[in-house]
C-alpha cells in the first residue's frame, strides 16, 4: 500500500496530449472573450504553445530536442520547404485564383463562412504594409511555436500511443498523423472563424514533412510560408490594407 501511495498518478500519451491541447484551447477562447481585438490572445497562444507542453516534460527529463526543435535535420528539411513550395505554390495560386472567381457569386451567408474576404477579384501583385515585419512575426511568434505545440510535442506524444502507421514517401503516418492535423484544425476554432478550418489541408503536409525529418524546423518555414502567401494572395486579389 506504501508503495502505491508513494508513486505518483500520471495520465497515459494520449490524456497528457489532448489535456494540454484543451488547456490551451480554453485559455485561447478565455483571451479572445476577454481581451479581443488586442494581441493578448495571441500572445497567450504563443506563450502556450511554447511552454505548456513543459509541464510535462518535466516528467520525464527532456527537452525542446527530443520534440524536433533542433538544427540535426536542417539540409534536408530546407530542401523539403523549397521541393513543397515549388509544388503547391503554383497550385495554390491557381486554386485561389478560381475560387476569388467564384466567390462574388456564392450566398452571402455561405460566403462570409468561407473566407473573410468579399467583393470582386482583380490581380495586381503587391504586398502587404510592412510586410518584413510580419515576416518575422509569422516565422518565430505564430509558426515555430505552433509547429512546435502540434507537430513537435503533441505529434510526438500521440505517436507514443498509437505507433502503427503506414510510410508514405518517408513519412510514417498513422492515427497521431491524423489526429493532429484534426485537432490543428479545431484549435483555429478558438477565435471562432469557421473558414479557419481548412489549415486541416496544410497541416497534413506539416506533419508529414515533421514524419519526414524527425525535426520541426521545414514544417515551421512552410507554415510560415503559407501564411505569407495567403496574405500576399488576398491582398493582391481584394486590395485592402
Amino acid at each position: 500500500m506504501s508503495q502505491a501511495l508513494a508513486t505518483p498518478w500520471r495520465p497515459s500519451a494520449v490524456q497528457e496530449a489532448v489535456g494540454l491541447w484543451a488547456v490551451g484551447f480554453l485559455g485561447i477562447i478565455a483571451a479572445f472573450l476577454l481581451f479581443g481585438g488586442t494581441s493578448i490572445p495571441k500572445l497567450v497562444a504563443t506563450v502556450g504553445f511554447l511552454y505548456l507542453p513543459l509541464i510535462a516534460m518535466r516528467w520525464r527529463d527532456e527537452d525542446y530536442r527530443d520534440y524536433g526543435l533542433t538544427l540535426r535535420a536542417w539540409r534536408e528539411d530546407v530542401r523539403l520547404f523549397l521541393v513543397l513550395s515549388a509544388i503547391f505554390g503554383p497550385l495554390f495560386f491557381l486554386a485561389f485564383a478560381g475560387f476569388a472567381e467564384v466567390l462574388p457569386h456564392l450566398p452571402h451567408s455561405l460566403a462570409r463562412h468561407l473566407t473573410p474576404m468579399v467583393g470582386e477579384a482583380h490581380f495586381r501583385p503587391r504586398l502587404p504594409p510592412r510586410f518584413a515585419e510580419w515576416m518575422v512575426d509569422q516565422l518565430f511568434v505564430v509558426a515555430l511555436p505552433e509547429e512546435f505545440f502540434y507537430r513537435g510535442y503533441l505529434q510526438a506524444r500521440l505517436r507514443d500511443a498509437w505507433p502503427q502507421g503506414r510510410r508514405v514517401l518517408g513519412g510514417r503516418l498513422g492515427r497521431a498523423f491524423w489526429v493532429t492535423a484534426l485537432l490543428f484544425a479545431l484549435g483555429h476554432l478558438a477565435i471562432f472563424q469557421v473558414w479557419r478550418l481548412s489549415v486541416f489541408f496544410p497541416a497534413l503536409l506539416f506533419g508529414w514533412m515533421r514524419e519526414r525529418t524527425g525535426t520541426i524546423l521545414g514544417a515551421a518555414l512552410f507554415h510560415a510560408a503559407c501564411n505569407l502567401y495567403v496574405r500576399f494572395l488576398e491582398v493582391s486579389f481584394f486590395g485592402g490594407p
